[in-house]
């Protein structure tokens, strides 16, 4: 094999990429024997507790006992809190041919966080299949990503939305709103609260909110009065998005859409981007956020081709596991309805 002669940066080059290539693989090969070690170690004081005493007391102080004596030879990384996770991570992953071996040790402390047996094994798989860091992975459990999949509609718009984390966001309107809105944090009463309250709750929980309603949102106003003509307007509450350079107008409602409630937001935006909307602004956008959504109403109205306008549904709570698994049911009989051709009733 014949040699060209080369530089001395490119040899540099060529000899730091094959050492940063072998520190990838030790890292991954230590990583690996790291998770098994801890799975084993787990299995240990499990079956160790199941042949003597179940007492939770007996637990702790086993516990306690094993850690002063590893960390007295092995030094630290063997606490009671290590070891309690490690004896977690058995009983959440008992089969261990289902451990994703690509996950690290931290991506595992992170998905013992989650109580749902589905949602855990489900984010272990994503995780490793589309490579999320344990930082990316904490950020798809803290929004709720497994459980916005189950309850939503359009689940590219979720998928996308996730995807974030490793790449910028397009400037899609779509890609910014979200549906459904979960604003279990507003503790509304039951079904008891007018759309005052909701309003009052959203306000008083602001910063939560802006983050609930994702990237580039900044609160402008509540109830700003637009005028006309001859008629004041009353917009519920007000938003500037800096990625998308628009303002966001929102209309809150309690019950089900309405062919009113879509023609008063289509007014609201007209009357908004010819009387508020600077000219380096772009079109404003509008959310109708609704208790309770109308697919007849989002068929046959304006809303399923504008790109201006949108509806989406808020849950005042979060759900379960069973309801968010009806609900999609639902959504899954509605489509095959409108395919089927059959009438949706309002």
């Amino acid at each position: 094999m014949s040699l060209e002669p080369i530089s001395d940066d490119a040899l540099f080059d060529q000899v730091s990429e094959l050492i940063q290539q072998a520190r990838q693989q030790v890292q991954r090969s230590v990583n690996t024997a790291m998770v098994s070690t801890y799975w084993h170690i787990g299995q240990r004081i499990v079956q160790h507790e199941q042949l003597g005493q179940s007492r939770a007391a007996y637990g702790k102080q086993l516990l306690g006992q094993l850690s002063g004596k590893l960390t007295q030879v092995y030094g630290k990384g063997f606490d009671e809190r290590n070891l309690r996770n490690m004896r977690a991570f058995y009983l959440a992953f008992a089969n261990w041919n289902a451990v994703r071996s690509e996950l690290s040790w931290t991506h595992y402390r992170v998905l013992l966080r989650v109580e749902n047996p589905q949602a855990r094994d489900w984010y272990m798989n994503e995780a490793a299949t589309l490579h999320w860091s344990s930082r990316a992975l904490e950020r798809q459990i803290g929004v709720l990503y497994y459980e916005r999949l189950l309850s939503s509609k359009d689940r590219s718009v979720v998928e996308h939305e996730a995807q974030q984390q490793v790449a910028p966001l397009a400037d899609d309107v779509k890609d910014y709103l979200r549906d459904p809105y979960i604003l279990d944090f507003l503790n509304l009463d039951g079904q008891t609260y007018l759309e005052n309250d909701l309003e009052n709750s959203i306000i008083n929980n602001l910063q939560r909110f802006l983050l609930e309603l994702g990237k580039g949102f900044a609160f402008v106003e509540r109830q700003q009065r637009i005028r006309t003509e001859d008629q004041d307007f009353y917009i519920d509450l007000v938003f500037y998005n800096f990625k998308l350079k628009c303002f966001l107008l929102i209309d809150l409602k309690i019950g089900k859409l309405t062919h009113q409630d879509v023609g008063q937001m289509d007014s609201y935006i007209r009357i908004y981007d010819q009387h508020k909307k600077e000219p380096n602004d772009n079109p404003t956008i509008g959310l109708i956020l609704c208790s309770q959504k109308s697919e007849a109403v989002v068929k046959y109205s304006v809303l399923t081709e504008s790109e201006q306008m949108f509806a989406a549904k808020y849950l005042p709570y979060l759900p379960t596991e069973t309801e968010l698994k009806r609900e999609l049911e639902r959504e899954r009989a509605l489509i095959q309805q409108q395919l089927g051709g059959e009438h949706i009733d309002e």
